[in-house]
């Protein structure tokens, strides 16, 4: 990890382990499963996938620069029926994850007491940070929740299985996320 980056470092690795989590959900799903939603007011995996790949892309183009809502981003649409197949669903998700990370990339733990806004209030880069990873993390739940629904018996676990929190806490390898040494 490069000096000066503990704190960025760690943020970026937590949200990986929530672009990884959502996308092993995915992976266990039939095109149809993405598109399911459980009742006329719930959204599909697909509509909240969607959603976070477009909060994602507004929140983080020119993320120094520029306020976190851009004018471009129609939220309202983001919640709009969703029937796309799993390629063109995956490269929507893929773009606003890219420009989290290209965001994130060149920021030094000196550059979290920058600030920044989203809808017009002033935020630390932290406080910014802060926000988003929960918001992400909020909507990779539902996802998973689901998933695990919609899977059933078949369900193959993404976090530790029932049964084998002694087996994991013998080798506890995700606790700092993807990558992480």
């Amino acid at each position: 990890m490069a000096s000066g980056r503990r704190m960025v470092s760690g943020f970026e690795g937590e949200f990986r382990r929530y672009k990884e989590m959502c996308e092993g959900v995915v992976a266990q799903l039939n095109e149809g499963q993405l598109i399911v939603r459980a009742s006329p007011e719930s959204n599909s995996i697909a509509t909240i996938m969607w959603h976070v790949a477009g909060n994602l892309t507004s929140r983080f183009t020119d993320f120094l620069t520029s306020d976190g809502e851009k004018p471009w981003r129609d939220r309202e649409s983001e919640f709009d029926e969703r029937r796309v197949g799993r390629k063109e669903l995956l490269e929507k998700w893929d773009s606003g994850w890219s420009t989290l990370f290209a965001a994130l990339a060149p920021l030094t733990d000196a550059d979290l007491d920058r600030s920044v806004t989203v809808r017009g209030v002033e935020l630390t880069v932290a406080e910014a940070l802060l926000r988003a990873l929960p918001h992400v993390s909020s909507h990779v739940g539902q996802v998973a929740f689901f998933g695990k629904v919609l899977r059933g018996s078949e369900w193959e676990y993404l976090t530790i299985p029932p049964g084998g929190t002694d087996a994991y806490n013998r080798n506890p390898n995700r606790e700092k996320g993807p990558g992480a040494s």
